[in-house]
């Protein structure tokens, strides 16, 4: 699928608008330009960036309800994927904040460029995860840890209740088995568009 093709998927199946569209093409090229002097994303998917990343972030906003649940927490964030494409998604709505949590300096410097660049809704907190309160309705992950560490976070740090939303690969199942003693609530597991192999885990976790 190349980039218009995801374009397209993003404005039929995902409702992104015109101008957020524009907004996206701007983030692309900000990392793309960025990444020819830092490593932001491997060079290896800089040709599939729309597709790999960009429409693979743009996913999730299928598990998010922004009326009900007012802030998310992008785990590991990196170059911004999913936090900075859902920040955009989410622009027009007021009550809704997205908190993106990377411990690289460049990717911090990177991050904070993007985001007064283009006004948007959200916060980069430096450092790891384990220096702030993490107290948001969503805490999504992607790239970030292993499952059993992720599922450690989300019992032990994060605040209840929250959903867990969780980007894994083909071995997803086999995860989740080997970590059946840490999944003490309920889980679904659904497929990614991207990827017929990859799968997104999803979790409520309660009080």
């Amino acid at each position: 699928m190349n980039a218009d093709e995801s374009k397209t998927k993003l404005v039929q199946n995902l409702n992104f608008s015109d101008e957020k569209i524009a907004k996206l093409e701007i983030f692309v090229n900000e990392v793309l330009n960025y990444n020819k002097k830092y490593n932001l994303i491997s060079k290896s998917s800089e040709n599939d960036i729309w597709l790999r990343h960009v429409l693979d972030s743009a996913q999730l906003i299928k598990f998010i309800d922004p009326q009900k649940n007012h802030s998310l927490a992008d785990l590991g964030t990196g170059a911004g994927f999913p936090g900075i494409v859902l920040s955009i998604f989410y622009s027009d709505v007021l009550t809704f904040h997205v908190k993106l949590y990377e411990k690289s300096p460049v990717k911090n410097n990177f991050l904070k460029a993007i985001i007064h660049k283009m006004r948007l809704k959200a916060d980069i907190y430096d450092n790891d995860y384990q220096y702030h309160i993490l107290n948001s309705n969503y805490i999504v992950c992607r790239a970030f840890k292993k499952l059993p560490e992720i599922l450690r976070i989300s019992r032990e740090t994060a605040q209840k209740p929250h959903k867990l939303i969780v980007m894994m690969g083909k071995s997803a199942q086999e995860e989740i088995n080997k970590a059946s003693k840490d999944m003490i609530y309920k889980y679904k597991l659904v497929p990614s568009i991207t990827n017929k192999d990859s799968k997104i885990l999803l979790v409520d976790v309660v009080r």
